[in-house]
């Protein structure tokens, strides 16, 4: 049973350790990220959304004007 427990403690701490790795990995991925991206990125991307939702054959939503954040506000998506 004493074997038992430690393998079992063994195992958790490995996956722990394997958690804390992923979590910095996520971390780096989004502080790289998050450089790159700023408010004009953002509108340029809305722009091509726009774009693409009217170029579509079977667009089933109405884009207007622009939010707070300067992107379309989308009405219709919600089916």
């Amino acid at each position: 049973e004493s074997e038992r427990m430690q393998f079992v403690l063994r195992r958790e701490e490995q996956e722990a350790e394997r958690k804390r790795i992923e979590a910095k990995g996520i971390s780096d991925f989004q502080n790289i990220v998050s450089e790159g991206i700023n408010e004009q990125l953002l509108r340029w991307k809305g722009i091509e959304a726009t774009e693409k939702l009217a170029q579509s054959q079977n667009t089933k939503m109405v884009v207007i004007g622009s939010g707070k954040d300067g992107l379309p506000i989308i009405l219709g998506g919600n089916n």
